[in-house]
Parts: C-alpha cells; structure tokens; sequence
C-alpha cells in the first residue's frame, strides 16, 4: 500500500535556498465562521497590487491547509522580515461584530496548525514560531492570541 503526502506537507517541508529564522503566525482578520481560502486572500491581496498571496500557507475554518505563495519565494506578510521567514495564516481572528480581535480558531485549525507547525520546524530548525504581533514595530492584535508562547515548545 502507498501512502501520499499530502501536498502541503510536501510544500512544508521541501528545503529552500533563503535562510528561514521565523515563522510568522497571522489570521485574516475576518469574522468568526466567514469562510475563506487561498483563492479569496490571494484575489484580496491581488486587487491591493500585490503579484500575489503574501502567505505561505492558510489554515481553513475546517482544518484544511492550503498552499499560497510558494515557501521558496519571499512572502508578503510582515514587513522588513519576509526574506528569512514563512507566514501562516488562520481563517479568522475577528469577533462576529469584523472589529474586535478574538481568537476564533476551531479545534480543527488549532490542530493543523500545530502539524502544520511541526512539519515547517523540522524543515528550518532555528527558526523561532512567533505572532505577527511579536514583530518589531508591529502594532496589530494579529493574530490574537499568544503564538510565541503557545507554540514555545514545538
């Protein structure tokens, strides 16, 4: 019997040639339970003239992660870092009110995110989990709540 890698494990863990010191963990900052995927942040992201998604990968409302913009390429997700990182992207973040910042990851996305996670750690060993929030001169919630902590011990 032959197992298949899921294709974003495969995205996840292939070695690339830029140097990764950072995982960026961020949300889309839409309201709790709106769906979204790749195709809808890559379209937003697009129409602000961008050439395409800014994350590596998204993690859906059901748990499902999609790949974005290909890990070998710089993103587009925090500023004055995107050549030494990877950026991650939950669906979510926002309370249903689309202002207040809430952590509204389904047990689903926590869990994916945490394999997710793992795989990207054991491809860039050295390379520090961290919120978008934690970066310098970051002012945003994103992506509301403590990623640096809560993924300390992967």
């Amino acid at each position: 019997m032959t197992t298949v890698t899921p294709a974003w494990r495969a995205a996840a863990s292939a070695p690339i040639a830029r140097a990764i010191t950072s995982i960026a963990v961020h949300c889309t900052a839409t309201r709790e339970g709106q769906p979204f995927h790749v195709a809808d942040v890559r379209a937003w992201h697009k129409a602000q003239g961008w050439s395409d998604i800014g994350y590596h990968f998204l993690v859906a409302l059901d748990g499902k992660i999609e790949i974005g913009r290909p890990k070998a390429q710089a993103g587009a997700h925090v500023a004055g870092h995107n050549a030494a990182s990877v950026g991650i992207v939950y669906v979510g973040g926002v309370a249903k009110d689309g202002k207040t910042p809430k952590d509204t990851r389904t047990p689903e996305q926590k869990a994916a995110m945490v394999d997710l996670l793992r795989v990207l750690k054991a491809a860039h060993p050295g390379a520090i989990v961290q919120g978008h929030r934690d970066y310098p001169k970051v002012a945003k919630a994103c992506p509301s709540f403590d990623a640096k902590r809560e993924y300390a011990t992967l």
